[in-house]
């Protein structure tokens, strides 16, 4: 199930690529939601997997209808925010360790290259735990901020976050070297 999980993602990401018109991505934000609510998920929860890119998107929006106008801004903030919506939905509705198991399976054939199948699929299993990590780090740092009264500054967001960011990475490459996996 998980690996059609994750080439359903995939083959999803590919279509909204693909889809040009405004009412075809507003179809696939329907087919989004509704795949959201087969999987019982709790509107809190769908909206907590793509509320850490709303200001990307925003931005991304903004840059797009500068550059290339209204309709192709509206197309590419809503692609890139179906597509975090997918991945989320795999994410919630599957454990980490199935699917590293799933995509360790499928990457079996990079052993032709000397590609170790088990390193790459624990590397995109962390990139994918590690998004939501980040993201609450963002929104603890912005808290701590508004709690001490600083308006927005990118020197008083950035340095904490990066910091913070710095020391999860350090926990975990700790972590990983204690099970043997710093080679």
């Amino acid at each position: 199930m998980t690996g059609l999980k994750l080439l359903g993602l995939a083959a999803g990401c590919t279509v909204l690529v693909l889809l040009r018109s405004p009412w075809a991505l507003a179809g696939a934000a329907v087919v989004v939601i509704g795949l959201y609510a087969v999987a019982r998920v709790r509107p809190a929860a769908a909206w907590a997997q793509v509320r850490p890119v709303r200001w990307f998107a925003a931005v991304l929006f903004v840059t797009q209808l500068l550059l290339a106008g209204l309709p192709e801004a509206v197309a590419t903030s809503t692609r890139v925010v179906l597509m975090v919506a997918l991945a989320g939905l795999v994410t919630l509705t599957t454990p980490a360790s199935v699917m590293m198991a799933t995509l360790e399976r499928g990457l079996t054939p990079l052993r032709l290259l000397k590609v170790d199948p088990f390193r790459v699929s624990l590397m995109l299993t962390l990139t994918l735990r590690s998004v939501p990590l980040l993201a609450d780090l963002a929104q603890r740092v912005r808290d701590a901020q508004r709690a001490r009264g600083v308006s927005w500054s990118l020197r008083a967001f950035a340095v904490p976050l990066v910091v913070g960011a710095l020391r999860h990475a350090d926990a975990l490459g700790e972590a990983l070297s204690a099970r043997g996996l710093d080679d």
